[in-house]
């Protein structure tokens, strides 16, 4: 174990954590802050689904053009690229205008592309077969860090309030702000990984810009790659639904009472408490079990937490909750601030239970084309996410946890073939290494 590789991977994720304090927070917000921009100032139309749509569609595209823009500057800069375009984003809500808030997502999509794409190749840098389950966990964990800090400033700024005012609204923007900046001077600071004899010699090797576009085109086409995808979708339709669609259905469900607006970013809180709590579990202490068992039990438990926690959010929210303020209530009257909060803990753990598998079977078995792993995975959950947030302004909250459930559970089996076909060709290779 090479130390400098484990201080990388700590400010890495540290870098993250910072940025996606920003990021998250403002997701989680978004739809909530433009309806009271809204309220504030008549002429602005811009609406927040529909700006986190343009982000991942624009993220999805740019993913095919990554591999080609990291072989030519590397993985370090483009984060730092990436970083910056963050930035920019948060900085357009000090100036409502719905030209501005659309261009800044597309320049953000494309920043997002090489920001996470350069970050999977970086890890993959830092890691080998043996550590890279561990690298994973660290990384997401201190990734989903960032789910508290800016959602408890959300907490106690919306206290009380059911309608967000102008100087609130420029308080969170400015911490938030200044947070991605601390953090885009983190990733500056990150170090060339160093050399580990027990990583893969391909990782070393340069690919011209050309090469590394036509590579991604074929890593696709593979049986192997197409499964996964399956699994990237579910990760995708699910990432868009606990970090824009529930946070907004609690915020507009009024019967939960007048606290509704300062639950939504309490429920980030608790995203973050189980993504966190999830990433040590099954990324930190679960490399034990998956170097026995397997990746597959792994995902297994995340796609029972999510069924469970789809099946509380259908009986506490109404269908109706994701397109504004509501007096309807589910089966649950009134709706239970509790049982809310309960889903968001579940929701963040089995995320972090497919998401630390999925970072370790593209850092591990796809060691030898990580940019091009890493762009396909962030392409497809991408094209889930934005297919997820334009269906999110036409299907109440019942379809869209029926299309979760259903995904939910394929992506599962597609991802636990992938699996059991990884571990044969494994004892396939133990067996000739016997002979």
């Amino acid at each position: 174990m090479v130390l400098q590789n484990v201080v990388n991977v700590f400010i890495l994720g540290c870098g993250f954590m910072l940025i996606f304090t920003s990021f998250q927070t403002l997701g989680n917000i978004e739809q909530t802050i433009i309806d009271s921009i809204k309220q504030d100032v008549p002429t602005f139309s811009g609406d927040g689904y529909t700006s986190l749509a343009i982000i991942y569609a624009a993220l999805s595209l740019s993913n095919w053009v990554t591999p080609s823009t990291l072989s030519a500057i590397g993985p370090r800069l483009a984060m730092v690229i990436g970083a910056i375009t963050y930035c920019l984003f948060i900085a357009c809500f000090f100036f409502p205008h719905v030209a501005l808030l659309y261009a800044s997502s597309v320049v953000l999509g494309a920043g997002a592309a090489l920001i996470w794409t350069g970050q999977g190749m970086y890890l993959s840098q830092c890691s080998n077969n043996e550590t890279i389950s561990r690298n994973s966990g660290v990384f997401w964990a201190l990734l989903q860090m960032s789910m508290f800090f800016g959602n408890l400033l959300v907490f106690f700024t919306f206290q009380g309030k059911t309608h967000i005012d102008e100087e609130t609204r420029t308080i969170v923007f400015s911490v938030l702000i200044v947070v991605g900046i601390l953090g885009t001077i983190m990733l500056a600071c990150l170090r060339h990984p160093a050399t580990d004899h027990n990583a893969p010699i391909e990782l070393t090797q340069v690919v011209r810009p050309k090469e590394a576009f036509i590579n991604a085109i074929r890593l696709f086409k593979t049986k192997r790659m197409m499964l996964l995808c399956i699994t990237f979708v579910y990760t995708g339709l699910s990432l868009s639904f606990f970090s824009g669609v529930y946070g907004s259905s609690i915020g507009f469900t009024n019967a939960i009472g007048t606290s509704a607006k300062q639950l939504v970013g309490l429920n980030g809180v608790f995203i973050g408490i189980g993504e966190v709590l999830g990433g040590v579990a099954f990324g930190l202490l679960g490399s034990k079990i998956t170097s026995r068992y397997g990746r597959d039990p792994v995902v297994i438990v995340g796609v029972v937490i999510h069924l469970v926690s789809y099946f509380l959010i259908y009986i506490n929210l109404p269908n109706v909750a994701p397109f504004g303020n509501t007096d309807e209530v589910s089966y649950i009257k009134p709706p239970n601030s509790i049982v809310a909060m309960l889903c968001s803990f579940l929701l963040g753990c089995g995320d972090a239970c497919f998401n630390t598998q999925c970072y370790s079977m593209l850092g591990g078995v796809f060691n030898k084309q990580p940019a091009e792993a890493f762009s396909i995975f962030k392409f497809t959950q991408s094209v889930a996410a934005a297919a997820s947030f334009i269906y999110s302004l036409h299907f109440g909250l019942h379809v869209q946890l029926l299309i979760l459930v259903i995904v939910g559970i394929v992506g599962t089996v597609s991802f636990c073939l992938v699996e059991f076909s990884v571990k044969k060709h494994q004892a396939e290779i133990e067996t000739n290494r016997e002979k």
